[in-house]
């Protein structure tokens, strides 16, 4: 097997090995979970000793947590919400014995009583009525209070998150960026601004750190934080949540925060992060990494191991010693009865932990003895995916211009290939390619089909709707381009659907000048949530077929289809219809309209 240096796949040649992390690097682990775990009797191993979760990780050279505070995370009748229920009473005594360790802290303030994401920011229940001036006055306060008992119990945090994953603001609708009724940049940075006043009166030494999701996705981040430092808002570090299986490559990671640290000049950090180590499942309740999260790693603990080396030279290489660390999220959250993501539920994590389901320390830990290395390992090619594009006859082939490359350290490249140009017939065809990093050559199965598709960019790689027209809530649906790239089931774009608030939308197409006779139609869906869907064909001679459609999760693709329409006239109405709860999605994509007789 050919013999390659890995790292020369990862990071271009110009950042490597120009800067090696200081000595305080952060190697961060989030336990907000750890206070519920040891109450509900969870215990930790290393080497098949019993020991204390804390001081496993800060001898596997872990020095610092990450611990997020809840508003008031109970219901109206008071009884915990679950998720770790982290009040600032059980996470300042979780920062304590960190601190009394020579450990550092971080708190992740939600200002809310349960998780937020950019999906949902909910204001706590204590502040659901309040507004404008009075809600500015009870972020500040509530920051300044909570800091000021953890300082009271030797737990002052190092530093200080305002808000978790802003990619659309906080405190819905007042500090919300857009949406109806929202307060846009100016709501946020008045809330933002109150906050970080809070964190400098208690103490001016605690950095402060703003925080987005979507690592890979540059043009948010320049977005975002041109607003607000335009705005005026004081902070020290930009942190990014990176997830391999919903971010982008580590390519589009390493390019965002080379750009944004230099864009800003602020240090950047990497606040949340993960990978699984098995698909196995402890609790029976569903995990978050399935088969279909696999992405630039095997899920093994080697895969895992892999991904933590390469994310530690990706911070390492951002310019002028600017990517200060990470934080491996909820990494001791082991399958504890009692511990779920909410009360009464499962653990969806247990999977991505740095510990197995009984507890003992992984060896992917000790990849943290190596950051101040520059590791350098020679691996063996074990795999190449297969290539194979479906085509109809005129269309020209999509081939990708990357191929996944599986290696022996359970790493999952993707490598650039350069494809040979042929005339294509009718049937199968071998395109001939050559993987231009590791010289090697490769095949591609041409499937070119002699029916023609009558619809119109039938998979948006035009990169507009034209000529497919939209009705309803134009706001909840686009066309974008697939990050990561299964998102699209043909080629780079796909329409994607979502909206924090109920939404209703018919796209269609009509079809014109076809001739009569029977046709099949198809689609590809994939989607989260209640939402409802259907296909709809009409207005071709014959009575409405309508096809309700059930979507079942990310990247579980549905195949409807729509078979023996009887076409009586020379067009055809080709739509879907969706009905949508707010924070209901989906993707659409490659619809075919085939005439079979």
């Amino acid at each position: 097997m050919k013999i390659i240096n890995l790292l020369l796949l990862l990071i271009p040649a110009v950042y490597l090995g120009i800067i090696k992390p200081a000595e305080d690097f952060i190697i961060g682990v989030d336990l907000s979970t750890l206070y519920e775990i040891e109450k509900m009797g969870g215990t930790f191993y290393e080497n098949g000793v019993e020991r204390g979760c804390l001081e496993i990780l800060k001898d596997n050279k872990v020095n610092w947590i990450r611990l997020r505070v809840w508003n008031d995370p109970t219901d109206e009748s008071g009884k915990p919400l679950g998720g770790g229920n982290c009040n600032y009473l059980n996470m300042t005594e979780i920062a304590q014995r960190a601190k009394r360790l020579g450990m550092k802290v971080l708190i992740d303030f939600h200002y809310s009583d349960w998780w937020a994401d950019p999906g949902k920011q909910s204001k706590p229940k204590a502040w659901k009525n309040l507004h404008g001036q009075d809600l500015v006055r009870a972020v500040y306060q509530h920051t300044k209070d909570v800091l000021m008992y953890m300082k009271d119990h030797q737990a002052l945090p190092d530093m200080v998150q305002i808000g978790n994953e802003l990619n659309n603001g906080f405190l819905w609708p007042d500090g919300q960026i857009f949406g109806q009724g929202s307060g846009g940049f100016d709501g946020l940075t008045a809330l933002l601004k109150e906050a970080i006043k809070a964190v400098k009166e208690v103490d001016p030494q605690i950095k402060v750190m703003i925080h987005l999701a979507e690592g890979g996705n540059n043009s948010l981040f320049r977005w975002f934080f041109d607003e607000i430092i335009q705005r005026g808002v004081e902070f020290h570090v930009i942190g990014v949540s990176y997830y391999p299986y919903w971010h982008g490559t580590l390519q589009d990671l390493s390019s965002n925060l080379n750009d944004i640290s230099l864009r800003y000049g602020k240090d950047v950090l990497i606040a949340e992060t993960g990978y699984a180590w098995t698909l196995n499942d402890a609790d029976g309740h569903p995990n978050i990494f399935g088969e279909a999260q696999v992405s630039w790693y095997k899920p093994t603990v080697k895969g895992q191991t892999a991904f933590l080396k390469d994310l530690i030279e990706v911070l390492k290489s951002v310019p002028q010693g600017k990517g200060i660390g990470f934080f491996y999220w909820e990494g001791a959250w082991i399958p504890v009865r009692g511990v779920g993501w909410k009360n009464d539920e499962g653990n969806p994590w247990e999977n991505q932990a740095l510990f197995d389901f009984d507890g003992n320390a992984l060896s992917s830990m000790k990849i943290f003895n190596q950051v101040h290395e520059k590791v350098v390992e020679r691996v063996e090619i074990e795999a190449i995916s297969d290539v194979k594009v479906e085509i109809f006859l005129g269309e020209e082939p999509e081939l990708p211009q990357f191929v996944k490359v599986f290696f022996s350290d359970d790493t999952i490249r993707s490598l650039e290939v350069e494809w040979e140009k042929v005339n294509l017939k009718v049937g199968e065809n071998v395109v001939k390619g050559r993987i231009l990093q590791i010289e090697r050559e490769i095949d591609a199965k041409v499937i070119v089909k002699d029916r023609e598709n009558y619809i119109l960019n039938p998979s948006f790689e035009t990169g507009v709707f034209d000529p497919w027209i939209i009705e309803g809530d134009q706001k909840a649906v686009k066309i974008a381009l697939a990050n990561p790239v299964q998102n699209a089931h043909h080629g780079k774009y796909a329409v994607n659907y979502w909206l924090d608030r109920d939404f209703e939308f018919e796209m269609y197409q009509v079809v014109e000048n076809i001739t009569k006779g029977i046709y099949t139609l198809s689609m590809w869906i994939q989607g989260g949530g209640g939402d409802h869907v259907q296909l709809i064909v009409s207005n071709y001679g014959g009575p409405d077929r309508v096809l309700p459609i059930v979507n079942t999760g990310w990247l579980k693709w549905n195949n409807p289809v729509i078979k023996e329409i009887e076409v009586l006239s020379s067009k055809i109405r080709i739509s879907v219809v969706v009905k949508g709860k707010s924070g209901n999605w989906g993707w659409l994509d490659q619809f075919e309209l085939l005439k079979v007789k």
